[in-house]
This record gives C-alpha cells, structure tokens and sequence, in this order.
C-alpha cells in the first residue's frame, strides 16, 4: 500500500465520526494498539524535542524500507504516533522524505489540537523526515 493510500485509509475511517470526541478515542484506541515499545530505545536520543509529553521513536532500516516503532506517556500523543507509523512505517526513506501529509488536515488534526499538541504533531513529523533524510543519504553512500 503506498502512503497516500494509507492516508486515504486514514481519512475514510476519520470520516465516519462527525463528533471529535469518537475521533479523539480513536486515537487513543490506536495509540492503545501499539506494540509496546522495547524498554532499550526508551532512551533520551529517542526522545522527539518539541513534543510537551515524552514521545520516543525508533526507526529501523531493512532492506531499503524504515520501520518505526514509538511510544509515549501519553494517551492521546500515543495516538497521534500511532497514526504516523501507520502512514509511513515500512516506506522507503525517498517516500517518506518526500511524502506530502495531507491527511493531517483533511482529518482536521491540526485545528482540534491544542497549540502545545499540534507543536507535538510538528516535531513528531519533522523527526520521521530526518530519520528518512538521514537513511536516504546513507543509502547513497553506499
């Protein structure tokens, strides 16, 4: 599945709920449904700066594709990065460099966060890019 059909995924299962209340739950199911994350990358270099609650992302590169894998302390944060991996996890770093995340607004993500959460949904963003720029660019070394 590409990631733009993943958002198209994403965006169809958003629209089911009109009440932001049942979309705030499912996010929290989502984060709810993660796999736990291995206590080892548990670690501060994991840690996403910019995020208010603590949020550690692992990424990891097989066979040309990132894999993420986070976990957060909390329930609605895990949600929202729970929702990122979903999109982008198993991509190549090119795709997920270059991914234009419209689902973020189309699910009016941005505009039912508080500030100090959408911030979050920023550096959340901005930290899988970097994991993909910095593969990509090691890829190319090779």
């Amino acid at each position: 599945m590409t990631i733009n059909e993943s958002q198209d995924e994403v965006i169809a299962e958003f629209d089911d709920f009109t009440d932001w209340m049942d979309k705030y739950q499912m996010l929290i199911d989502l984060g709810n449904d993660l796999e736990p994350l291995d206590a080892r990358y548990k670690t501060e270099q994991n840690l996403i700066d910019g995020c208010q609650s603590r949020v550690w992302l692992q990424a990891d590169y097989k066979d040309g594709h990132i894999y993420f894998s986070a976990d957060s302390d909390a329930l609605i944060t895990k949600g929202i990065i729970a929702l990122l991996i979903s999109v982008l996890s198993g991509h190549t770093p090119k795709e997920i460099a270059g991914a234009d995340l419209y689902f973020i607004d189309r699910i009016g993500l941005k505009e039912h966060l508080s500030p100090t959460r959408s911030n979050g949904l920023l550096s959340m963003v901005k930290q899988i890019r970097m994991y993909a720029i910095a593969f990509e660019a090691k890829e190319g070394g090779c």
